[in-house]
């Protein structure tokens, strides 16, 4: 991370996804959501590894129907 980055909120995260904070608080419980820390109680999300799990979901094309994709 570079030095004039700061980490993001669980508010910001959520707005940057179009999710809830209670959606990405369930993803936290459940995993498979986007890496964070906690710092103290707080919880931060890296911008960089933010940006790296959101690549990660992109699909390329539509499953056939049927399959688990």
């Amino acid at each position: 991370m570079r030095e004039d980055e700061r980490f993001l909120t669980s508010p910001e995260v959520a707005r940057r996804l179009g999710i809830s904070e209670r959606g990405l608080s369930r993803f936290r419980a459940e995993g498979g959501g986007p890496p964070f820390v906690k710092i103290g109680r707080r919880v931060a999300y890296n911008p960089a590894s933010l940006a790296e799990w959101i690549q990660r979901q992109e699909r390329e094309g539509s499953a056939a129907p049927g399959s688990s994709q």
